[in-house]
């Protein structure tokens, strides 16, 4: 177990002390100049910890921090990066403070399973938790009081190793949270802080660790702790690892034992939300507060409903946790006297009319008066999905809302293009992300300028693929075709085609490949070739997942596709940067209306990547007929193999007929002038409207204000 003192055996000199509270505060994560300034500190170290700060500091020889002392330049550039860091930490003038200053001294309590913030910290798995930690960034920047609640995960999320007849193997490898940009959480007597959380009859211990992003701090809790049973210790192991009595317990830890964090913390937040059913438990435990205090239950659940957001993450029924009555009873049973309700009454709170099971989401949709979904499409599947909680209303007043996702442009946006912006943007792009007049500009930048930085992010995507196939090839003499598979025969020149999910079946990883023999003709035309790179973990317990990965990583080590396709294993952030940056093309083709808004494709339209989709989630809404190109029509053609058919032969039949001819169309400089095009209206119609701080604008003004609308 690590004590606070492990994390006091700094051995900075005076005059560089404050790198440690700059590796200490994720903020730098999305600064090219702070990032920069640790590259230079040891650019091979940097790479060798994963771009860990903290680990790189506690490693780095005193002689090299010796030199950068004396080297003026490097000085002056780390007094210009802190200075940006305390004004930014410091500065009380933020579009929250002067858009809601009814707000003024209150919280957001915001609670997550998992965060995306950086891939040195894997306490997420895929879009849920990089939308968290977008959330977070965004939030930050604009001066929102948040506060995450969250597990840390002692051995994170799977990582993925696929072997050489293709099956993903699940690694799971203990985290060195010493040697983190984690602080744990010290209690009154200078210890750690150590909180007993009520688990059915019993009481588990949890520990707290911080982690700061930028302004918003999240608090993570750990039941790896002394003096808890093996079984209790595990609880925080993995994130969505164990069977059912594991997530239910993870989720009670969550939701009831978040709460209680933050009143140990003394932290009162005047609103909660809820970020996908995980922690739904927290509106229960405002209830039971609220009862304990003296009011009656409908007098509780009206004062909950009126500060409790809740937001739903899938149309999918598979992602929705159900857990069988029995079990609830059995973890709940000294509970439901608290609330004053019989069990029956307590089963009711999450009972789904013609359907067995405590539902997770249905409790959230109940108790939180203010809901939403991601996309304006995934707003009308969730009325329908969910109208039987109100029987007696229409479909089309069922009262969930939308608010679309968006994505931290910062975060997302390749380093030099960012720079390119600011030149033809200008330099206040950051602080204006969601006004349409200054994207507008991107039409100035030319044509060559913007197509010669794209090919640069392409080369650099291809460099490191090919550096990690190299390296695993060495360090676990893999079978060389598994080096080819991993993308060492990709050609710089052909039309690349990105690929990058979780590996489930709606999402259709394959759908391209419906058609071997005609993919092949696109793949290998000696003038206007074409190649695929796939990414995307399985849920470990998905053996369907897994076979689709197979059925890909198979085609790539086959030496009949030469190389043009490729699979990039153990897909996460630092990973998805390069991809979304570098490819030519962003493919998503889920089985529609299953996407509730596919943000990744968000990540490579602002990068200048058009996407090729089908028209839900998002891109049904952020489709404008120039900056892309759709798969079907709007509400998908159903499901079955007639419909998997149809919609790839859309995808060949748009390929062949407009993308790789646009794309391939050159003027006597080389340049695609009608691609750049597209290039150009993607990054405007995208930047504009997707970005994260328009999103959490929105949550702001419609969701999280006092006087915005309660619906019941």
């Amino acid at each position: 177990m690590v004590t606070p003192d492990a994390f006091h055996d700094w051995n900075l000199p005076e005059k560089l002390s404050r790198l440690k509270d700059l590796s200490y505060n994720l903020w730098w994560s999305w600064q090219p100049e702070a990032r920069a300034l640790f590259k230079e500190i040891d650019r091979t170290l940097w790479s060798e910890t994963y771009h860990n700060p903290v680990t790189l500091l506690r490693n780095v020889p005193r002689a090299r921090l010796d030199d950068l002392m004396a080297d003026g330049a490097f000085m002056g550039r780390y007094q210009a990066v802190m200075a940006s860091f305390d004004q930014y930490m410091n500065s009380k003038d933020t579009w929250f403070s002067k858009a809601h200053p009814e707000m003024n001294g209150q919280n957001i309590g915001y609670f997550s399973a998992e965060f995306g913030v950086h891939h040195s910290l894997r306490i997420y798995s895929g879009g849920l938790g990089i939308l968290a930690g977008d959330h977070c960034k965004a939030a930050s920047d604009l001066g929102v009081p948040l506060v995450g609640i969250g597990f840390m995960y002692p051995q994170g999320y799977v990582q993925q190793r696929i072997s050489s007849d293709g099956w993903q193997q699940n690694v799971y490898e203990p985290v060195d949270w010493g040697s983190s940009p984690v602080r744990p959480v010290v209690g009154p007597t200078g210890g750690r802080m150590v909180l007993d959380v009520p688990l059915g009859r019993g009481t588990v211990k949890v520990a707290v660790w911080r982690i700061q992003v930028g302004r918003v701090p999240l608090y993570l809790m750990d039941t790896n702790v002394e003096g808890n049973s093996p079984s209790d210790r595990e609880i925080s192991g993995r994130l969505y690892g164990g069977d059912r009595t594991t997530r239910l317990r993870q989720e009670i830890i969550l939701g009831i034992g978040g709460v209680r964090l933050l009143r140990a913390l003394g932290i009162q937040p005047e609103m909660f939300h809820a970020n996908e059913g995980h922690s739904s438990f927290l509106f229960l435990e405002l209830v039971r507060e609220k009862v304990s205090s003296g009011k009656s239950l409908d007098e509780a659940q009206r004062e909950v409903s009126a500060m409790s957001v809740f937001t739903t993450h899938t149309p999918v029924e598979a992602g929705h946790d159900v857990f069988a009555e029995e079990m609830i009873s059995e973890y709940f049973s000294d509970y439901w006297p608290q609330l004053k309700v019989e069990r029956e009454q307590f089963l009711d709170f999450a009972r789904v009319p013609g359907h067995t099971g405590w539902n997770m989401t249905a409790l959230a949709l109940k108790l939180a008066g203010r809901r939403n979904a991601v996309s304006r499409r995934h707003g009308q599947v969730s009325r329908e999905m969910w109208k039987s909680l109100w029987p007696s209303r229409p479909v089309d007043d069922v009262p969930i809302s939308h608010v679309t996702n968006g994505v931290h442009l910062t975060t997302w946006v390749q380093q030099d293009l960012s720079y390119i912006f600011e030149r033809y943007l200008g330099e206040g792009w950051r602080t204006h992300q969601d006004d349409a007049a200054v994207w507008s500009k991107v039409a100035s930048i030319p044509d060559e300028v913007l197509w010669m930085q794209h090919n640069r992010n392409k080369s650099q995507l291809m460099q490191t693929m090919r550096a990690r196939a190299r390296k695993r090839w060495m360090a676990e003499h893999s079978d060389p075709t598994q080096a080819l598979a991993a993308g060492a025969l990709l050609d710089q020149s052909a039309l690349t085609i990105g690929f990058a999910r979780r590996f489930a079946g709606y999402k259709r990883a394959t759908l391209i490949l419906h058609d071997i023999e005609r993919l092949k003709k696109m793949l290998f035309d000696p003038w206007r070739p074409v190649q695929l790179v796939f990414a995307g973990k399985a849920h470990p317990a998905d053996d369907g997942g897994k076979a689709l990965i197979q059925q890909v990583y198979r085609l790539a080590k086959d030496p009949a596709f030469g190389g043009r396709i490729a699979f990039v294993e153990d897909y996460d952030m630092h990973v998805a940067r390069y991809l979304v940056q570098g490819v030519d093309m962003w493919l998503n083709n889920p089985l529609a209306p299953l996407e509730a808004c596919g943000t990744s494709g968000e990540k490579a339209g602002a990068n200048g990547v058009p996407n090729f989709s089908v028209l839900d989630g998002w891109w049904e809404e952020g489709y404008n007929g120039a900056n892309g190109w759709p798969i079907g029509a709007a509400g998908g053609r159903g499901s079955g193999p007639a419909a998997d058919a149809a919609d790839a032969e859309d995808i060949y039949d748009t390929l062949n007929k407009k993308i790789i001819p646009l794309y391939y169309d050159r003027d006597e400089h080389h340049i695609p002038r009608g691609w750049v095009k597209v290039m150009k209206e993607s990054i405007r119609s995208v930047a504009s409207v997707y970005g994260a701080s328009r999103m959490v604008k929105d949550y702001c003004n419609n969701l999280y204000a006092p006087n915005a609308v309660v619906c019941r």
